[in-house]
């Protein structure tokens, strides 16, 4: 059975010691490494590389960072019953340079949490229950897990959910679409203001796939960059500094 965020809420993390690699060397992580001082989110999940852990749940985590950390989050960690060399081509493979990924191997700190799970019926053997919580100083404040049925549920430990908890009012910025070209000032120009916003954005670059027919295709224009925020396209580089103007006004 697994537990309830109240009996977990107000006490501290499991005190385990994480078996990471670090530059092709293994290194010891200890909990208070990870948590003592600093206000961290989060979120274990059953599996790298399965479906909705890749397509939305460490994605979106990423994506929204910057927005954690505006709201006084200091780091972003996602923990996996999978070892070390997993979790580091994970991450590399879904550009999450915004997360820390922690190979929770032996599922000693799944366990402490009650989270560990019997999922043999997959070939997974022992994994983490799906949630996230909220970690200040090593002492858990909120937690959201997922509830406890048949599948794999995603309805709660999503970044939005937690994100919300910690600021009602947090506004969450649109998605951001940027194609551009290798080599291409304009696009260099227009990738650098969205930075300078602090704006995450997926950049499709120019390639025998991504050419200037499928560019016109989805913009109608032929020229790089164009962006799109929330499905809508802005422009080039000059229509991304208008519209950063316009929005400051």
């Amino acid at each position: 059975m697994l537990p309830t965020p109240e009996s977990l809420e107000g006490k501290p993390v499991p005190n385990v010691t994480f078996k990471a690699r670090s530059n092709d060397q293994w290194k010891d992580l200890s909990t208070d490494a990870l948590f003592k001082g600093k206000t961290v989110v989060l979120f274990s999940l059953p599996g790298a590389y399965t479906p909705t852990c890749s397509s939305t749940h460490l994605p979106r985590y990423n994506e929204l960072a910057p927005v954690f950390r505006q709201n006084g989050v200091d780091e972003i960690i996602c923990i996996s019953v999978n070892d070390a060399f997993v979790m580091n081509e994970w991450k590399v493979g879904q550009d999450a340079e915004n997360i820390t990924v922690i190979p929770d191997g032996n599922g000693d700190f799944s366990q402490g949490m009650g989270m560990l799970v019997d999922k043999r019926n997959l070939g997974f053997g022992m994994r983490s229950w799906r949630y996230s919580m909220l970690v200040k100083d090593g002492m858990i404040e909120k937690v959201f897990i997922e509830p406890d049925k048949e599948g794999d549920p995603f309805d709660v430990s999503d970044a939005e959910t937690m994100l919300r908890y910690i600021h009602p009012e947090v506004q969450i910025p649109e998605p951001v679409l940027v194609f551009s070209k290798p080599g291409c000032p304009h696009c260099a120009r227009a990738k650098a203001t969205l930075k300078a916003h602090g704006v995450q954005f997926t950049e499709m670059v120019q390639d025998r796939k991504i050419n200037a027919s499928v560019l016109r295709a989805v913009s109608g224009q032929s020229t790089w960059p164009q962006v799109f925020i929330g499905g809508k396209l802005i422009g080039n580089a000059d229509a991304v500094d208008a519209w950063f103007g316009a929005a400051r006004a």
